[in-house]
């Protein structure tokens, strides 16, 4: 792959400020999102801690601090506690619908592939994702998952931008063997013949 065919990966992240943070442009946000996860996955990991128990008593103290600071704020003349609006636009909430419907209709179109088209490529592949998600999920739990999920997010942009040529050099190789593979896969899956209802409904 050529330089100027390469893609930038500040511009694949989206540019903007989740770039920066991935790409540790911006130290501060990185660094506050690995210590938080990591005190998280300490605490309930590690140390044993409830999640609903750790997560009432934070928000109980949360609401009293802020309740105090309120009090004090009006006997004392002091500015009150400088919490945003916290309210959900209209067009944030019809974008996060549509996005969350768009991903509906494809599960449930690849389910009628299975169920009703008979599609033995798809069937192959969902099965095979579901079993690398049961096998991933036998090695750790969610919370562990989660927390190396997080790790990786910030690592490998870094690293990705960094070994940039070398790793596409190396993704190029595996993407011939891999298109190589399924070709020949494909060949065979077209050997295997069509449901009766396919038959049907081409009569």
């Amino acid at each position: 792959m050529s330089e100027v065919d390469r893609i930038s990966v500040y511009d694949a992240l989206g540019g903007g400020a989740v770039a920066d943070t991935l790409l540790w442009r911006k130290c501060y946000g990185g660094v506050v999102i690995l210590i938080g996860s990591t005190v998280v996955w300490l605490l309930f990991e590690r140390a044993g801690y409830n999640f609903l128990a750790i997560l009432s008593n934070s928000l109980l103290l949360l609401v009293v601090i802020l309740f105090f600071w309120a009090k004090s704020a009006s006997l004392l003349n002091r500015p009150l506690p400088p919490i945003p609006n916290l309210d959900i636009s209209e067009e944030s909430a019809l974008l996060a619908a549509d996005e969350m419907r768009v991903r509906i209709n494809s599960a449930l179109s690849t389910l009628h592939e299975i169920a009703v088209d008979g599609n033995l490529r798809t069937i192959i592949l969902v099965a095979f994702g579901l079993w690398l998600i049961s096998f991933i999920g036998s090695l750790f739990n969610f919370l562990t998952l989660i927390y190396i999920g997080v790790l990786l997010t910030f690592s490998v942009p870094i690293l990705y931008e960094t070994f940039q040529a070398q790793v596409d050099e190396k993704l190029i190789i595996v993407h011939k063997n891999m298109s190589g593979v399924l070709k020949k896969a494909d060949l065979i899956l077209q050997k295997v013949p069509i449901s009766p209802r396919k038959e049907k409904k081409a009569e």
